[in-house]
């Protein structure tokens, strides 16, 4: 159980830094603000780097928090912490909710396979889809870290060479400037505005560091200190990407001005389309599908977690570790299914900018900040934080749904972001407040520690075989990604040197990271 969910509790830090950032950031870069690069150009940098901001107070304040907990799944902490029938209500909300934030995540795949390819967007789900819960449902979360960082390194190597060749196809960065709209560079517009910037920062704050697939990288590491790194490599890796990130979409808005409606989802691919020398748009795509279902691959395997781990083992606590395991790969084909189901409706419900950003609002801070809260404070309950996540899960969802028929009133993308995370946190405050004037006992708390300072005296498994055997896959995968950039270079009718120095570069890193798993094994 513990292997498959959590990778033996001491997965290296810089492989759980890598699959958050790639858990994360893939989701949406190339589709959701590739489709706002193109439309509103800088804005959408402006966005991502609030999650630089939020990676690294995560880093300093909340990862350690989460792994001194020594809790599997985040539901298990809400189970110390708040007792089970809290965490009963939370699973099936967060199951809920996942469902519809996996076919999110899965949409833009196949959206990006239709853009190159043709194929139809329909079919590209559920092929996709499958494949997906398939190597999930086999290799649990060393599956999930190991294609995550085999991904990054794909994508970073592509993109490197696409933002120099894009800005090639235009005349190079002064006619890119020169040409681009009016106010594309502003930092904010009249629909993302400063007041936007700052709710969506807190949302990421949020959703970072209390979304129980995430919480599963700062669990999964050894010690404090390696939970630190975990967020302070994810902010740091967002202060520099999304600048090389964006630069395509925005590019090809000077490029085509013309895409519109839902076409501007596909504005990333289609500058690729342009600029790619021979086989390297094949390299790109394949990462790229990928790695933007890594965010699907990831909240499956905690979601199946959950289930396995704190509702079947609920009532079966005899049930062993085959039988667990089993379940949560069953757990991960059904939970799968619906996601595809989810994500071939995507289109009906305004397209996935809509749905990403309506997400967001509704359910980020209602579902992960007061269990997040709990973490700091000794006077929340269980009924304190689901009185508040019902509360603001209600009235998100009544101004979203019912109010603009009812009094044909409905807030702009800002206020209905702001709305979403100040709710929560009023809530929260006013409680803390209340139950510091009364002193109210804390004895859930009280038991809480003791809890938590049982499972400290408890051996975990070693994890070190699995750290060397993940290592080696990772360095040859990487060696091997290196060796074809070379190949195609060969192939490539421009760009031929740039593809051939980036592949030198990946091979040699590859090597190397074969060599120190070698190194640590003979050790």
């Amino acid at each position: 159980m513990k292997s498959f969910f959590a990778a033996g509790g001491a997965l290296p830090w810089w492989m759980s830094g890598l699959s958050l950032f790639m858990s994360f950031f893939s989701a949406g870069t190339f589709v959701v603000w590739g489709s706002i690069a193109y439309s509103s150009g800088w804005v959408a940098i402006t966005i991502q780097t609030t999650m630089c901001i939020a990676g690294v107070l995560i880093g300093f304040f909340i990862a350690p928090k989460w792994q001194k907990t020594k809790a599997l799944t985040a539901a298990e902490f809400i189970t110390d912490r708040l007792g089970y029938n809290t965490q009963k209500i939370y699973t099936y909300l967060f199951l809920l909710i996942s469902i519809f934030t996996t076919g999110a995540f899965l949409y833009p795949v196949a959206k990006i396979v239709e853009v190159s390819t043709g194929f139809p967007i329909s079919t590209s789900i559920i092929v996709l889809g499958i494949l997906i819960l398939i190597y999930t449902a086999v290799g649990g979360l060393w599956a999930v870290v190991v294609t995550d960082v085999l991904q990054f390194v794909v994508l970073t190597a592509a993109v490197l060479i696409v933002v120099p060749l894009s800005l090639n196809k235009v005349g190079g960065l002064g006619n890119f400037v020169s040409q681009a709209p009016d106010n594309f560079f502003n930092w904010v517009n009249e629909e993302y505005t400063w007041g936007f910037m700052v709710a969506f920062g807190l949302y990421n704050l949020f959703f970072i560091a209390g979304n129980w697939a995430y919480v599963q990288r700062y669990t999964s590491v050894a010690t404090p200190k390696d939970a630190k790194k975990v967020g302070w490599l994810f902010g740091g890796l967002y202060l520099v990407s999304p600048l090389v990130w964006m630069l395509p979409p925005m590019i090809y808005r000077v490029l085509n001005p013309g895409l519109g409606g839902l076409a501007d989802e596909g504005a990333y691919l289609l500058m690729c389309k342009e600029v790619l020398p021979v086989g390297m748009l094949g390299l790109m795509l394949g990462g790229m599908i990928f790695a933007t279902s890594s965010s699907v691959n990831t909240t499956l395997n905690i979601s199946a977690g959950v289930l396995s781990n704190d509702l079947y083992r609920h009532f079966r606590p005899d049930a062993g570790n085959d039988q667990l395991v089993k379940v949560g790969r069953m757990a991960t084909i059904g939970l799968g299914i619906l996601t595809i189901i989810i994500a071939l409706l995507v289109p009906y419900m305004g397209g996935i900018v809509e749905v990403v950003m309506s997400l967001a609002a509704i359910t980020g801070g209602a579902m992960f900040l007061p269990p997040m809260w709990a973490l700091f404070s000794k006077y929340q309950t269980g009924k304190s934080a689901l009185v508040v996540t019902v509360i603001t899960l209600a009235i998100n969802a009544f101004f979203k749904f019912l109010a603009p028929t009812l009094f044909d009133f409905s807030f702009d993308r800002a206020q209905e972001m702001g709305f979403g995370m100040g709710i929560p946190v009023l809530l929260l405050t006013a409680f803390e407040i209340y139950a510091r004037t009364r002193k109210i006992p804390t004895l859930a708390y009280d038991d809480y520690r003791l809890k938590v300072a049982g499972k400290n005296a408890v051996t975990g498994e070693g994890p070190s075989s699995g750290n060397r055997k993940g290592t080696r896959v990772i360095g040859i995968g990487v060696a091997l990604t290196g060796l074809l950039i070379v190949v195609l270079s060969f192939l490539a009718d421009n760009g031929a040197a740039l593809v051939g120095g980036m592949g030198g570069f990946v091979l040699v890193l590859g090597c190397f990271v074969i060599y120190r798993s070698g190194k640590k094994t003979t050790n």
